[in-house]
């Protein structure tokens, strides 16, 4: 059974940082892109970046956010600093196949942000 647990949220005010992390379980997720979303109140998910053949970032995030992959541990991280009110969400980890939809998604971890 495949299970993606994310851990690191937490209450943090504005400019500080926090450094999440997603733990893959019952697959080996060295060939697939992984990625991490977000979702604030009243608003759809969105993407927040993701490493596979390359690394990619939402506007809105480059610079402060840093996605990186640990494929000892399967695991993949995202520091975030200098965090903004905006951040607050709900963050999940997600992974796909090459060219594939995201199909394995975690259960999410609640980020908030003070100002």
């Amino acid at each position: 059974q495949v299970q993606l647990v994310e851990s690191g949220g937490g209450l943090v005010q504005a400019g500080g940082s926090l450094r999440l992390s997603c733990v893959a379980s019952g697959r080996t997720f060295s060939r697939y892109t992984m990625g991490w979303f977000r979702q604030a109140p009243g608003k759809e998910r969105e993407f927040v970046a993701s490493s596979g053949t390359s690394t990619s970032y939402a506007d809105s995030v480059k610079g402060r956010f840093t996605i990186s992959r640990d494929y000892i541990k399967n695991t993949v991280h995202l520091q975030m600093s200098s965090l903004k009110p905006e951040d607050t969400a709900i963050y999940y980890c997600a992974g796909r196949r090459t060219g594939g939809r995201y199909e394995y998604w975690g259960q999410g971890t609640q980020v908030t942000v003070s100002s």
